[in-house]
């Protein structure tokens, strides 16, 4: 009987296993995307939302649905009125906060020609004439505060607080809600804004916190001593003001910290840790800590700062996670315990309560549990690869589902963008390591210079030397990883986006035949046209150090030497080439140039153009198109 037993649990595992598939693009694209919206005001349930693509029409659908806290089964509901208090009505119930659309400037041949209607031109006199992906038409979004009585609005009496500027709040192209809030006194509305225009907002990150008083009309800046980012503010009930902050002006990825405020004295509760880059924060509910997300070795964790407006000792932070996940956002406070969204190599986000005293987890939401039951895991793996300069750096390793030592895979270096970003343990609609895996290919991701999480040095160090130490860091991860037996070094292939896309394009020119295949993504090809198109002048002039007509600045001498456009004479490579039409930030010509180089060269190469996508892939079809012809030139190329 035991021997049947065995057989019976045998046979069982082997259906478990056939019953198993590796992912595919398709099945990416019918998984639901889950987001947290907040707590209900009654502190019972978890409000969220989920995104689910719709390959036919092209589009996605989006429902929202509230847990119990305590658990249990998701209930849908149509809106969120009845468990939200509606943040933009002051709390005291007199006025409605309100974005609009404000026409402040004619940039048009037909607003400044009436009489020439039928005219299709723009008239710019600066830059900033086109951000991110969309061009300038002269209408900025306003913030409007509207006398709100008894449930009814005098929308007589709307009035413009931004005075007719030619500003935006919130911030484009990606501020929210979040970018005007209301003082509990229900007397104040804080509004972040960058209030420049033209050139000078082109050059500069000089973004502040501005406190209208409705009752005297009057605004004063809260941070005008402050050249840097001044972003995300939050009250706490006791009127207590957190916001994030960067230093520097022009620098887009200076170390980002948290400073609170009482009215009187503003701290820097984040300063004493060199390695702490927050992402985001949250008071908590009873107003006595914060807590924060931040990038840690190579993942995404949550801390906790005790009693944050202390002056008496440096606060001290708490890490209350640990391990190889994402904790990538905070969506509220129940009970002292943190409700988040985590995310890793294998799964897409879900809603997860925290014990702040454990940091054990309870997952809430289900979305894809099923899915991905039927679906393979890949095998990550941390190593630790000895840099050029004798530094330990992190290289994340993905598995193909099945892995077999015996055998041997072809192996992609996975380039990250940024170049300050973090490379943790996300799940990417894109860039997905499991479904690369899943297509037979092992991924090293190299946590190379330029990425938080292992202190203000390292991160710093890609900046101003774009082809320096960084192009070595990315050879030494997959010359590490290629020593292995089960890396089949005749197939190997190199992949990446925006700076990782520029990073494809400078290994092209410097691998000394490592590489079989290359893929890159909206990568910066040429530094002087990518300087005289892109949109943000204050990254192209930090991280050149300045601007190519300056002959006598050696810093930006020798970065515009490093432009992979000088190095095509060495490119000999087959080489796929991604660009989004409607990417301001590098522009089209980078995509072209690169491809017409290695046309005209003679390379083996492909032109994949997607005029209707930025810097992103957003359109559901347009990304699988993406994923096709991705892994279709693999298949070309490497196998």
């Amino acid at each position: 009987m035991k021997y049947f037993f065995l057989w019976l649990c045998l046979g069982m595992a082997t259906i478990t296993i056939q019953a198993q598939t590796k992912l595919t693009p398709e099945q990416l694209w019918k998984f639901g995307r889950v987001s947290g919206l907040g707590i209900s005001k009654d502190n019972q349930f978890v409000i969220y939302s989920v995104s689910t693509p719709n390959i036919e029409e092209n589009k996605s659908s989006r429902k929202i649905y509230l847990i119990a806290t305590s658990g249990g089964e998701s209930v849908e509901i149509k809106n969120t009125d009845s468990v939200f208090a509606n943040p933009k009505i002051s709390f005291n119930k007199k006025f409605l906060a309100s974005v609009i659309s404000t026409k402040v400037l004619d940039v048009t041949g037909a607003g400044i020609y009436p009489d020439l209607k039928k005219s299709n031109v723009y008239i710019f006199n600066s830059l900033n004439y086109r951000h991110w992906d969309t061009w300038e038409d002269g209408k900025f979004d306003h913030i409007y505060i509207t006398p709100y009585t008894d449930g009814l609005l005098d929308k007589q009496k709307a009035k413009d607080i931004m005075q007719n500027e030619a500003f935006d709040c919130p911030l484009q192209p990606f501020g929210g809600d979040e970018d005007y809030i209301w003082n509990p006194d229900g007397k104040h509305l804080l509004y972040v804004a960058k209030k420049k225009s033209g050139t000078a907002y082109a050059k500069s990150t000089n973004t502040d916190l501005y406190e209208y008083d409705v009752e005297a009309g009057t605004t004063r800046n809260l941070t005008e001593y402050n050249k840097g980012y001044d972003v995300n503010p939050e009250y706490n009930k006791k009127g207590q003001l957190a916001w994030l902050q960067m230093k520097r002006e022009g620098y887009e990825a200076d170390k980002q910290d948290i400073i609170v405020f009482d009215g009187k004295t503003q701290l820097n509760i984040t300063r004493q840790r060199d390695d702490i880059h927050v992402e985001s924060f949250r008071w908590s509910r009873r107003a006595d800590s914060i807590y924060f997300v931040a990038p840690i070795n190579g993942t995404l964790q949550l801390f906790k700062v005790n009693d944050p407006l202390s002056t008496k000792t440096n606060p001290v932070i708490i890490q209350i996670t640990n391990g190889d996940f994402d904790v990538s956002g905070i969506v509220g406070e129940v009970d002292r315990n943190i409700v988040v969204s985590r995310t890793d190599m294998n799964r897409a986000t879900e809603i997860f309560k925290v014990n702040v005293n454990t940091g054990t987890f309870e997952q809430l939401t289900h979305v894809n549990d099923a899915a991905f039951a039927k679906i393979s895991k890949v095998k990550t793996e941390r190593r630790f690869v000895t840099t050029t300069d004798k530094k330990q750096m992190l290289v994340w390793v993905v598995y193909p589902p099945g892995f077999d030592a015996s055998k041997k895979y072809p192996t992609l270096l996975y380039c990250q963008g940024g170049p300050q970003s973090p490379l943790t343990q996300f799940y990417s609609f894109r860039w997905n390591f499991q479904l690369m895996a899943s297509q037979g290919y092992i991924v090293v991701a190299p946590a190379r210079r330029g990425m938080p999480g292992f202190g203000t040095e390292w991160n710093e160090q890609v900046s101003k030397d774009w082809g320096g130490q960084v192009i070595n860091d990315y050879l030494s991860a997959i010359d590490a990883v290629s020593k292995e037996a089960y890396v089949d070094t005749s197939r190997l292939g190199c992949v990446g986006a925006s700076f990782g896309g520029f990073s494809v394009f400078a290994l092209e020119g410097l691998h000394n035949g490592r590489f079989k295949t290359f893929i890159s993504h909206d990568g910066v090809f040429d530094f002087k046209s990518m300087y005289g198109t892109t949109d943000e002048m204050f990254f192209e002039n930090w991280e050149k150090g300045g601007a190519y007509w300056e002959k006598n600045n050696a810093i930006a001498q020798r970065s515009f030497s490093q432009s992979p456009s000088n190095f095509v004479d060495k490119w000999n490579t087959p080489i796929l080439i991604i660009q989004g039409g409607k990417d301001y930030r590098v522009p089209i010509e980078q995509g072209q140039q690169a491809f017409q180089a290695a046309q005209l060269k003679g390379i083996k190469s492909r032109f994949l153009y997607l005029p209707d996508e930025n810097h992103w892939v957003l359109s559901a079809q347009n990304a699988l198109v993406w994923q096709r012809e991705f892994y279709k030139w693999l298949d070309e190329t490497l196998k």
